[in-house]
């Protein structure tokens, strides 16, 4: 079967019995099965391990976390802003080209699909619109203060909330601290990796042609080493600010990578599995002024995953370095009131066009109007304090 969006407004009802939809993707490496890929590392050279019951018959299994369900949702919103302008999506973008000093390799528009938080972050709540502080905006006050009971200023701006989930943390103890669990839930795990010890490191050498001595001392601007270093003879004094280490600390002569230091290689797993939810029932806690926009408003939602998903994933995609996979089986399933129903994988084209009749129904009823959809980006600038905290970062004197 395929979904349509009569059917999907039905599943999307408060009465419905229906619990949502799954895609199960068999993902493989770029070298070919069993090839290493890296997972993530997290603070102190960790791999998010676990153990999950897996196989057939099911058998507690060691796995590793190759990307986790936060990462999973960053993704999906990255590939929704590079959909925005042929969807029409509503788009909130912070200006940061009127910041001086800020480095190259930052970026100059910072978009809400790109916001740690999505709607309840302190980028958004630190800016400015027209002169005036984004908050006490009309549209600035009616996005923060929004709920999953009032969701309106959402569905008009920041529908990726809706559905990924957030909790409005960042206004004080005193303010809002409303939150919504997200309904769509993504990850990728590899099973039954080969390692049984400790995991292998990447070990080497950092190369240098003409081999400098490492032990010669150094003096430098730490926070600036195009201003120039200088070699300390025996007995020099420095002052200022300067630094003084050896020449390895300024990237020249061979340096070994010590074991401790060493970065966590890839790992061979014997499979490696992506699993993705969408929860009507968890869709439900949305709440729009009747049942029908509600209905409706929920089947956008829904209809956003699915689209975000085919583009982030539908094909070959990179994580990070070293991690490349590409699908090889996908199977998605219905799961219905009365059991399970298989459905066709949708194409892009497919899965656009139901995101498509969804918001011409969401249209219908109300629940796109005076938002951003259809229109450019609204733009935000930082306040002074934002100003000054990018500035005191990345200023160099």
């Amino acid at each position: 079967m395929r979904i349509d969006v009569d059917r999907l407004i039905e599943a999307c009802r408060d009465d419905s019995q229906e619990a949502g939809v799954t895609v199960h993707v068999v993902q493989e490496p770029l070298a070919g099965p069993a090839a290493p890929v890296k997972p993530a590392v997290y603070a102190g050279g960790l791999f998010q391990e676990d153990e999950r019951w897996w196989g057939d018959p099911p058998a507690r299994t060691r796995v590793i976390v190759i990307d986790n369900v936060p990462s999973q949702a960053n993704r999906l919103e990255a590939a929704l802003e590079g959909l925005r302008p042929s969807l029409g999506l509503p788009e909130v973008v912070l200006d940061l080209s009127g910041v001086e000093s800020l480095p190259s390799h930052l970026p100059r528009r910072l978009s809400g699909f790109r916001f740690p938080h999505r709607h309840a972050d302190a980028y958004l709540r630190d800016a400015m619109l027209d002169g005036s502080p984004f908050p006490q905006t009309p549209v600035g006050a009616a996005i923060l203060d929004a709920t999953a009971e009032e969701p309106a200023a959402l569905f008009q701006w920041f529908p990726q909330a809706l559905l990924f989930g957030y909790w409005q943390s960042h206004l004080g103890k005193r303010r809002t601290q409303a939150k919504l669990a997200r309904s769509w839930i993504s990850e990728i795990v590899g099973y039954d990796p080969a390692p049984q010890g400790e995991w292998t490191r990447t070990l080497g050498l950092k190369g240098d042609p003409l081999n400098l001595s490492v032990d010669e001392p150094v003096t430098f601007q730490e926070d600036d080493l195009l201003r120039g270093w200088q070699g300390v003879e025996q007995g020099q004094k420095t002052g200022g600010r300067r630094q003084r280490e050896s020449l390895s600390e300024i990237g020249h002569g061979q340096v070994p990578v010590r074991p401790q230091e060493a970065a966590l290689a890839g790992v061979s797993f014997r499979s490696i599995e992506q699993r993705a939810t969408v929860s009507f029932a968890g869709l439900r806690r949305v709440h729009c002024r009747d049942g029908e926009a509600s209905a409706v408003g929920r089947a956008l939602l829904v209809a956003l995953g699915l689209v975000a998903h085919v583009a982030a994933f539908g094909r070959a995609f990179s994580l990070r370095s070293g991690c490349d996979l590409r699908p090889v089986r996908t199977r998605w399933r219905w799961l219905g009131a009365n059991g399970e129903e298989e459905l066709e994988p949708p194409s892009m084209e497919e899965a656009v066009a139901l995101f498509e009749a969804c918001r011409q129904r969401a249209e219908a009823v109300g629940l796109t109007e005076g938002g951003g959809w259809g229109r450019d980006p609204l733009v935000v600038t930082p306040n002074p304090s934002l100003v000054w905290a990018i500035t005191a970062t990345w200023q160099v004197g």
